[in-house]
């Protein structure tokens, strides 16, 4: 009959095992076809050709005297009873929320950690209007939570990567520095060595151009004499005698002129230790000048002046052409030096 076959799907059977059961029974009510089912519920479903005639043709039961409508009404009962039953939600036994499927109840498990799960009678009632829109509400504010502390992280990093980068920046400016130092003081220091050595050619220079006119002076004179028949004189010697003074400072001049070269101490007004040397007597002051300046950087030719202690005596640029002779400087002196 239809309406027992409607009735036992509604009662959730399975199709093959409500036409096996209808079949076997010879359509003979709800309850024997349940009855079937119930006892064949382990066993799998014939086809059903294989179902006996028999079955189908057999006498209805003797104990079959309960009406007809009673026995649907109850069948109908237990139906909506095992569907009152019948699990509609899997429930969370940790935290109590129910969920519509296996899928979101998974979802929860991983983003709760929660390991306790049931299945459950109650119905996930679909969301009303309100509830969507707080529901959506409250979705945007977590987002909007999320992005915000996102951003603030987001925020800290990079304020760390730029302190990395201006500290890595900043030791990498103070390296440089330190080299671009390290390199003046090097080309400072060959500078003055360089400026120190020519200072020292150019005063050889002019040592040697003096010593070559002197030569120069004294062959000339020799090759004069020679011709004249007079005896040979030095050069260095007065060619004239001076006329006899009684004066002592005079007479230490005129000694002076004896002597080819002069020694000199020079010290300096700034202090330090002095500088000494021995020049050719007919050198110029300029040549002083000169010397001091190989020996330091302190000391600039056109601007150095020098200055005796005894006797007391400055001299000016204009004796810088004069040689040490003229000058009184032989056979040596103490000359004081102004930078």
């Amino acid at each position: 009959m239809a309406g027992d076959k409607d009735t036992l799907l509604a009662m959730g059977f399975d199709p093959a095992r409500v036409e096996w059961a209808l079949k076997a029974t010879g359509n003979r009510g709800l309850q024997p076809a349940m009855d079937h089912i119930l006892e064949n519920e382990s066993k799998p479903v014939p086809s059903t050709e294989s179902v006996s005639e028999a079955s189908s043709s057999a006498a209805p039961d003797v104990n079959m005297d309960v009406d007809e409508d009673e026995d649907a009404q109850a069948l109908q009962s237990l139906g909506a009873a095992a569907n009152a039953a019948e699990a509609k939600s899997i429930k969370c036994s940790e935290c109590g929320k129910i969920f519509k499927n296996t899928a979101l109840a998974e979802f929860h498990a991983e983003k709760s950690g929660h390991d306790q799960f049931e299945e459950s009678t109650e119905e996930v009632k679909p969301l009303t209007e309100e509830e969507k829109k707080e529901k959506l509400a409250e979705l945007r504010a977590k987002m909007a939570e999320k992005r915000s502390r996102k951003a603030v992280e987001d925020a800290a990093e990079q304020k760390a990567n730029e302190q990395l980068r201006r500290k890595a920046g900043k030791d990498m400016h103070k390296v440089r520095e330190e080299l671009q130092a390290k390199e003046a003081i090097k080309e400072a220091q060959q500078k003055k060595r360089e400026k120190i050595e020519e200072a020292k050619a150019r005063a050889a220079v002019k040592a040697q151009i003096e010593a070559d006119k002197k030569a120069r002076a004294e062959k000339a004179a020799r090759e004069k004499a020679l011709r004249e028949g007079r005896p040979i004189e030095d050069v260095g010697s007065s060619t004239s005698t001076p006329p006899p003074v009684q004066s002592s400072s005079s007479a230490s001049g005129v000694a002076g002129k004896d002597f080819k070269e002069t020694r000199l101490q020079i010290r300096m007004s700034t202090g330090g230790q002095p500088y000494t040397t021995s020049l050719p007597s007919d050198s110029p002051l300029s040549a002083v000048a000169e010397f001091l300046a190989s020996q330091t950087l302190d000391v600039n030719v056109d601007s150095v002046t020098f200055a005796q202690h005894f006797p007391r005596k400055t001299f000016a640029k204009t004796d810088f052409s004069k040689s040490l002779r003229e000058l009184g400087l032989t056979p040596s002196a103490v000359l004081i030096a102004t930078p």
